[in-house]
């Protein structure tokens, strides 16, 4: 019992003990206020005194409101260089804007000029692709307003707005892309055409029968003076030379050997049949590399020039026949591409 009531005792004093501390802790505290209180109402003088003879002046204030003035005033001088450094972050802002706006302006005005640019060279275009497909009863494509209205950029922009000049560049586009899209048929069908045709070509003597379109024409068709005896003699086929034996001689159209041998005045020579009533003959060969009987592609190599036969040097005597009739080669060696 009596340890139980030491514990009780202990247990009085240290409460009796936290309790005084804690008085004195809001005793101080309070003391702290009333002081502070009191030094704020404290009246104060302030006397401003001029170097001159001028009067003094003076006027009575207390600790808060001095305490309370110079906040403000620090207030209104942080608020001024707050408001300064914002203004020239602001002006730095509109100058960069301003330059990129100048910049913008000069880009638009070089997009104007190869716009401008652009729009001549498309009605270039029109001229000579409607000039081309008329040659061939294919109606062209044009700049129409009917044709702006109906395409996909009119979706975009207002007809009265462009008229009146706000948006002059946005017209002439919409105007070309009109243009470009009208030109699309009329240029599947010519590439349709070009395709039939190439065909065509490929089937009858078009190409320069030496490959690469090297050499050239050493003697023509028709009236000339035989380089042996000298005298005047009629001239069926084109010579071919290129001052040196071994260059490749090709087929100038499809078609099938029907001829490939050695006579005295030829010498080696390919004769090959085509479509449409056409033979070619290719003659004073140095040699050849087909066989009777064989089918050829145009700008297949079949041989190479030489001087076999009645020759005076190395060249090609190349002949065009439709039917039994010779035609003078000129006509078609330059109908198709060189290959």
């Amino acid at each position: 019992m009596a340890q139980k009531r030491n514990y009780r005792r202990t247990e009085n004093n240290i409460i009796v003990k936290l309790l005084w501390g804690l008085g004195g802790v809001f005793k101080s505290i309070g003391l702290f206020f009333v002081r502070l209180l009191s030094a704020g109402n404290r009246k104060l003088t302030v006397m401003i005194v001029p170097h001159s003879q001028s009067k003094v002046v003076n006027f009575q204030t207390n600790g808060f409101s001095l305490i309370t003035g110079l906040v403000l005033i620090l207030g209104i001088i942080g608020s001024f260089f707050y408001f300064n450094v914002k203004a020239a972050d602001s002006a730095a802002e509109i100058s960069r804007l301003m330059d990129e706006n100048r910049q913008t302006l000069a880009s638009l005005d070089e997009l104007r000029s190869e716009n401008s640019n652009l729009l001549q060279v498309a009605k270039k275009f029109q001229s000579s692709l409607n000039e081309s497909l008329s040659l061939i009863g294919i109606a062209g494509a044009s700049f129409t307003k009917e044709s702006v209205q109906n395409s996909d950029l009119s979706l975009l922009f207002d007809m009265q707005e462009l008229t009146k000049g706000s948006m002059r560049e946005a017209a002439d586009v919409r105007q070309l892309s009109s243009y470009l899209e009208g030109a699309v048929e009329p240029v599947e069908q010519l590439g349709k055409l070009m395709e039939s045709q190439g065909a065509f070509f490929s089937d009858i003597p078009s190409i320069w029968p030496l490959k690469g379109g090297i050499g050239h024409i050493s003697m023509m068709f028709g009236q000339n003076v035989h380089p042996l005896t000298g005298n005047w003699y009629i001239h069926k086929g084109m010579d071919f030379a290129t001052w040196r034996s071994g260059d490749p001689i090709i087929a100038t159209a499809n078609g099938r050997v029907v001829n490939a041998t050695y006579s005295d005045s030829f010498g080696y020579y390919v004769i090959i049949q085509h479509k449409y009533g056409y033979y070619t003959r290719y003659a004073h060969m140095s040699s050849f590399i087909v066989k009777k009987g064989q089918t050829v592609s145009q700008g297949e190599v079949i041989g190479y020039v030489g001087a076999s036969g009645v020759a005076t040097g190395a060249h090609l005597h190349y002949e065009v026949h439709i039917g039994s009739e010779v035609v003078d080669p000129a006509r078609y060696i330059n109908v198709k591409l060189t290959q």
